[in-house]
């Protein structure tokens, strides 16, 4: 028998077949966008969902709702429609949504009590010949910080796998990016190529014995022969594949945080979204002063007093703040009661970063101990896995910050897949190759205008942006303490328009941005949450044009690859009147010297457009206000 479901604007079907294998199909404008998938939950006792599938019931019912944010992102609310079909099936459910902007599934069990997932398929086949930007991985065991390789589909073998999301060129006028929603109490979908036009979904399995080979990793060295045990009734994590028509449509899709469950915090007052100084990224090198730089009281009260004297809302205390292996036990060198509360006296609150693992060890007084001292929240590092074991670990995390008023930021991490709508508290992920591999590695311009079509479009990234020395590609080398970016400085500031993260880092020593008083004005200004986004020009892993909204103030920003290139900003959505905008632009020589820019001033109205021209590896912003 076959069901189908369709986008309420018509043009989305998806068709689901039910007999010896269960399937869905997936067609656009009445184009083939996935061919018949298998896909089949198993559990350890034998039943299924999918083989042998037979309907007892099916249902519909379709949504169309406006979903306020907690913490807003791209946008301060969210405007959720969809249609879903339910399908009641010997063994369980399918539920099916089709959304103007994706498609999505789920099975579900009925069974109450404990039961063990065997395995679940999860099958994608495509026609044409598709490509695909594949983030590669070497094992379950990853912090996820990949590099997107750009080959055709069929060329990624059954050997090779990758973490989510990954995108899909169709190279029939769409884009479909893999990723899920809602994963609780299961391990994260990670992609394995077919050496055809197809992917399959794979898990890791539940981990029956760990190595501890340091006080941060714990790896898995034995595993089961099944996915999870889970209570039932309950529902499974959701399979989604966003759809873009346009390759701008990328960045404003919202199905991950539709997907997921609304949130379970009741108050949630004092969650703060802002900017945190940092110290890692420049290894604690302020200069200028009078006394000596690293991990004690007096570089710490630096950093307070140069984040109340621009506004930014936190400080993070990076490693090296306690013995490793005990929380309870900061360095001589730290009064960390002291330090918290000479932050709260100026309206800086202290982030702390843990490893996960000495955190689950000491949770309980250690989180207490962090509340009493008057600490904002913490940044929690190398889980490296995303096993039920462990996806049950963020949730515990999540939800035990919460009862003390933490907030929390994960690094070392998959990516983010609903816990952050759930627990709002959750503010940004990392799981993505970001600024701080530019210390050993290279991080490209191409790399960085690919990261917000594939892992941003999954949640918040903290990619750590703001490096002060620029250099192109002919003078760039990794270095650890006096780390620079590889590219230009607007950038580096365009990345606070363009990357979304509502804990957004300053990564470079406050001393180099006390050295540049025109980039701080603006890295002081620029809002980490924004209430309206709109995409004015943008290419896939080429570059990218975006206009954001804070209250009546416009932030545009762009960037580009390794090419240079001339954008247009059309303004046409500021509205009837009259706009001052203060502009930031690559300089004539900043493809030879990347802190090379020019800061200019103009008036604009709605009929101006203004030119967006890029160095290699450049970028652009602008602040528009009335």
């Amino acid at each position: 028998m076959e069901f189908t479901v369709t986008s309420p604007d018509g043009r989305t079907v998806v068709t689901v077949a039910t007999g010896d294998r269960l399937t869905y199909a997936v067609a656009r404008g009445g184009q083939p966008l996935i061919l018949p998938s298998e896909i089949a939950l198993r559990l350890a006792d034998g039943r299924a969902i999918g083989d042998r599938a037979t309907v007892s019931r099916s249902s519909a019912r379709s949504q169309r709702a406006i979903i306020p944010r907690v913490v807003w992102q791209k946008a301060s609310s969210v405007l959720e429609a969809y249609r879903e079909l339910t399908l009641e099936l010997e063994n369980g459910s399918l539920r099916v949504r089709a959304y103007d902007d994706g498609v999505a599934y789920r099975f579900g069990i009925d069974a109450e009590g404990e039961v063990t997932v065997q395995s679940e398929q999860s099958g994608i086949e495509l026609p044409g010949e598709p490509w695909i930007y594949f983030p590669r991985e070497e094992s379950f065991f990853s912090h996820n910080e990949r590099q997107y390789h750009h080959a055709p589909l069929c060329q990624v073998t059954r050997d090779q796998m990758c973490s989510t999301p990954a995108l899909i060129d169709t190279r029939r006028g769409a884009h479909l990016l893999v990723t899920e929603s809602d994963l609780v109490d299961y391990p994260g979908l990670w992609l394995s190529g077919t050496g055809a036009n197809a992917l399959r979904g794979i898990f890791p399995a539940h981990v029956l014995e760990e190595e501890h080979r340091s006080d941060r990793d714990l790896v898995p060295v034995r595993r089961a022969d099944y996915l999870a045990r889970t209570g039932g009734p309950r529902l499974f994590p959701w399979r989604l594949l966003a759809i873009a028509d346009r390759d701008a449509d990328l960045l404003t899709n919202e199905l991950v945080f539709l997907l997921s469950r609304p949130p379970q915090i009741d108050d949630v007052s004092w969650i703060r979204p802002g900017k945190a100084a940092w110290d890692w990224w420049n290894a604690n090198n302020v200069y200028g002063v009078d006394f000596r730089a690293g991990i004690n009281d007096a570089t710490y009260r630096y950093y307070i007093d140069f984040a109340a004297s621009h506004g930014l809302e936190y400080v993070i205390l990076d490693e090296g703040w306690y013995r490793l292996g005990d929380l309870l036990s900061p360095v001589p060198e730290l009064d960390l009661p002291a330090l918290a509360e000479y932050g709260r006296r100026k309206h800086v609150g202290l982030i702390l970063w843990v490893v996960w693992k000495t955190l689950q060890d000491q949770m309980t007084p250690a989180l207490d101990l962090f509340a009493r001292w008057g600490v904002r929240g913490i940044k929690i590092d190398f889980m490296q896995r995303d096993d039920q074991r462990m996806v049950n670990f963020y949730w515990t995390v999540a939800a035990e910050a919460a009862r003390r008023r933490l907030l929390v930021a994960f690094h070392g991490s998959h990516k983010p897949a609903g816990i952050n709508r759930a627990y709002p508290n959750v503010l940004t992920s990392e799981g993505v190759w970001g600024l701080e591999h530019a210390k050993t590695k290279t991080v490209t311009p191409g790399h960085c205008v690919t990261l917000p079509f594939t892992r941003m479009v999954a949640g918040p990234m903290d990619f750590t942006p703001g490096a002060m020395v620029n250099l192109p590609a002919e003078s760039f080398r990794p270095m650890y303490t006096t780390p620079a970016s590889l590219g230009t400085r607007c950038q580096q500031l365009a990345m606070y328009v363009i990357y979304e993260s509502p804990l957004q880092m300053l990564c470079d020593s406050p001393t180099n941005y006390l050295r540049e008083p025109e980039c701080l004005e603006f890295l002081a200004r620029v809002p980490t949450v924004w209430e309206q986004t709109l995409v004015l020009d943008a290419r896939v892993a080429t570059y990218l044009l975006l206009a954001r909204r804070s209250g009546a103030d416009w932030y545009l920003g762009a960037m580009t690859d390794e090419r240079g290139r001339t954008l247009a900003a059309d303004l046409s959505f500021l509205g009837p009147g009259s706009f001052g905008a203060e502009i930031w632009q690559d300089g004539l020589n900043a493809d030879r010297h990347g802190n090379d820019y020019k800061k200019t001033t103009r008036r604009v109205t709605a009929e101006t457009t203004l030119e967006v021209p890029m160095a290699p590896g450049g970028g652009w912003v602008a602040l528009i206000r009335p």
